[in-house]
């Protein structure tokens, strides 16, 4: 059985996939970068009450499966998410001060689906993601 969560007056259990990507799908998240955004990305989380379940950062994409409370919106989360992790990457990686406007980190938009009874097969595809993109790139060079 699921481990349901609780608010004062509701039970839940809400998971999603969501995946995003750098500005001009660049392929950025390598090296130190990569090695501190996993801890971002789960701090920002946990600031609007949800937390990641399991996540990857592949180079030029983030995949994450996160559980995020029915009484947040999914793009109020992962809007916040996304704009607060470009600042502190901005600050952090790129010497930058202020994010000054027109200077975005992350693309607009993302993917997001409802995981439902799932779970344990989006877990499984988020995991093996980066080795199946390998795999394809093998068979491309073929």
């Amino acid at each position: 059985m699921n481990d349901y969560e609780s608010l004062s007056h509701s039970v839940w259990d809400c998971k999603y996939h969501v995946v995003w990507i750098p500005k001009c799908r660049k392929k950025v998240l390598y090296g130190q970068l990569r090695v501190h955004m996993g801890e971002i990305l789960r701090e920002l989380a946990r600031q609007k009450e949800s937390r990641v379940v399991e996540g990857h950062l592949m180079p030029d994409h983030v995949h994450m499966l996160i559980s995020i409370p029915p009484k947040y919106a999914v793009a109020s989360v992962v809007g916040f998410v996304k704009g607060k992790s470009a600042i502190h990457i901005a600050r952090s990686f790129m010497g930058r001060r202020r994010n000054f406007v027109g200077q975005n980190f992350w693309a607009r938009g993302y993917f997001v689906s409802t995981v439902g009874l799932d779970e344990a097969l989006v877990r499984e595809y988020i995991r093996k993601q980066e080795h199946e993109d390998r795999r394809l790139d093998q068979l491309k060079l073929m």
